[in-house]
């Protein structure tokens, strides 16, 4: 007697989709997420990611279609991801950060050919949908029939779209290496880039970061940052899912209230947490901060940027059971690659950590050469975390695949222990308030001004976004124009993320003899000035 294929992969595949079926199976009637007064056991919410998974095939979606969706931090997001993943179909998450022309560049490179979103962004993006041809169904969140906008690609709400699924399990063949995300990150030119990233990828990375977070399935984490970005969905909320946590959404798309985020801590006796710096510096701010009971928290994560130590203690002694430590990585080679250990959360705290268990890192000169411990190079990766590659652009994945390694274009050094101490940006590119943005993308944009002759952009030491996206700027003779009139201009072309948080006028940009702009000239003399102007 033989068995059918499908049955075979049904066995032995790696499907991100299943780590929903096994919670469910290993506990039902525990809490999987609580989203405001929508509270969803493991049993519920894998019963909607089924009708989920089956409604979308039903629109005739075929093996790795996009599906896109913009949510802020909600349940049915999750939902979505897990049921495009049971499906066989690529989670297409939507950067809330993008202005709507970076938003259609995405939709359009992807062809998604479904996209689902939550009712507030309806009127935002009802005017961009009927120009992007790939979109066949349109799919409205916490919206009545009644309200939907009238449009001429088909459109229903999300409770439509689940009537028209089952409860029973999703069964797809789903191979190891099929794509279950695209993520579109800001990368080194204009335009983004789409990272796809197969199942066993994610897979992998959420079982080596629950390793390294000690995740257990009493385990309760409170997402903060969004879910459209690697850092939390990848590094966070699947780590969780693995080992059948809870998580607990908070929605900080109109900004981070620190004493909402306590009173969730208190309230839902959180034990794990991944925030920016800036986050913890807010909550050390609270005027109650005395008051406040955070002994329920295990691990405090911080990402993007390292901490002060004054810092570091001062958290210590705010969340006394916790470890505080930095986590780190990047879109392209699933999140989080290298985590501090807690022995070195004080010892090395400027540090990223050494590597997680299942990722290979090694520092390497340009001409491909593995350098010793201690010499300062480019980060390469190995391991299972990689990418599939970078949609529709062959030679780019190419590129940062060559000599057999990934290459992060991040700077570095790493000691004896295997600890990664980064030094600098290798293409300039700014991590600011846990977004990548390049610097040349925001230059253009300041250059357009018609009183700009030079400019140059980098990224500078600031004590809550991490680095701050700062402009230097040379006017032409004659010109007239404040820094408060440049950074309205950069608002109504860029992204607010990718915004300067400071534009100072010089008379002339240091240069090589080449007429090269000396960007680390410009860091060493100013490399305080947020420091400077937090104290003034």
């Amino acid at each position: 007697m033989s068995i059918s294929e499908l049955e075979r992969n049904l066995i032995q595949r790696v499907c991100v989709g299943d780590i929903v079926t096994r919670a469910e199976n290993h506990f039902p009637n525990k809490v999987a997420v609580k989203d405001g007064d929508v509270t969803l056991t493991f049993k519920q919410f894998n019963k909607l990611v089924n009708r989920c998974g089956h409604a979308l095939l039903s629109l005739g979606l075929q093996h790795q279609d996009r599906v896109a969706f913009m949510f802020p931090n909600a349940w049915e997001m999750l939902v979505c991801y897990f049921a495009c993943a049971k499906a066989g179909l690529i989670a297409m998450p939507i950067n809330l950060g993008l202005k709507p022309q970076d938003i259609a560049y995405c939709l359009h490179d992807s062809k998604a050919k479904v996209f689902i979103g939550h009712g507030e962004y309806m009127e935002r993006m009802s005017q961009l949908i009927p120009h992007l041809k790939s979109i066949e169904q349109v799919v409205w969140t916490r919206t009545e029939k009644k309200d939907l906008m009238e449009t001429e690609t088909p459109t229903m709400t999300f409770d439509e779209l689940l009537s028209q699924g089952t409860e029973s399990e999703v069964e797809t063949i789903i191979q190891d290496r099929d794509n279950v995300q695209l993520l579109y990150t800001s990368g080194t030119t204009s335009k983004p880039k789409g990272v796809l990233t197969s199942h066993v990828a994610v897979q992998i990375t959420a079982l080596s970061a629950a390793v390294r977070q000690k995740a257990d399935h009493h385990s309760i984490l409170l997402a903060v940052l969004p879910l459209f970005h690697c850092a939390m969905l990848n590094a966070g909320v699947l780590p969780n899912f693995v080992v059948s946590g809870t998580i607990v959404l908070a929605d900080i798309t109109k900004g981070f209230n620190p004493e909402e985020v306590a009173d969730i801590i208190e309230k839902e006796k959180v034990t794990s947490t991944a925030f920016l710096p800036m986050m913890h510096q807010a909550l050390l701010a609270l005027p109650d901060v005395a008051e406040r009971d955070f002994s329920s928290l295990e691990k405090a994560t911080y990402a993007m940027a390292p901490m002060a130590l004054s810092s570091l203690k001062k958290l210590d002694k705010l969340y006394p059971n916790a470890d505080v430590v930095l986590g780190s990585g990047q879109t392209e080679f699933t999140p989080p690659t290298t985590f501090q250990r807690p022995e070195h959360k004080f010892e090395k705290a400027a540090s990223w950590g050494p590597a997680t268990p299942s990722v290979h890192i090694e520092i390497m000169d340009e001409e491909g050469n593995i350098l010793p411990r201690g010499e300062i190079g480019e980060i390469v990766y190995r391991g299972p975390h990689a990418m599939t590659g970078y949609l529709n652009l062959p030679e780019e994945t190419d590129k940062v695949f060559k000599h057999g390694w990934f290459h992060s274009g991040d700077m570095a050094w790493m000691d004896e222990e295997g600890v990664v101490w980064f030094t600098d940006r290798k293409k300039d590119m700014i991590k600011t308030g846990g977004e990548n943005v390049a610097s040349i993308e925001v230059e253009r944009v300041i250059l357009d001004h018609e009183s700009v002759h030079e400019a140059a952009v980098i990224g500078l030491t600031h004590p809550h976004w991490g680095e701050a996206v700062t402009a230097f700027i040379v006017g032409k003779p004659d010109a007239d124009v404040s820094e408060e009139e440049m950074i309205a201009y950069c608002k109504d072309r860029l992204a607010g993320f990718k915004v300067p948080k400071k534009v100072m006028f010089l008379e002339e940009l240091p240069r090589t003899g080449t007429g090269k702009v000396q960007k680390h000239l410009l860091r060493e003399q100013f490399t305080a000035l947020f420091t400077k102007l937090e104290t003034m």
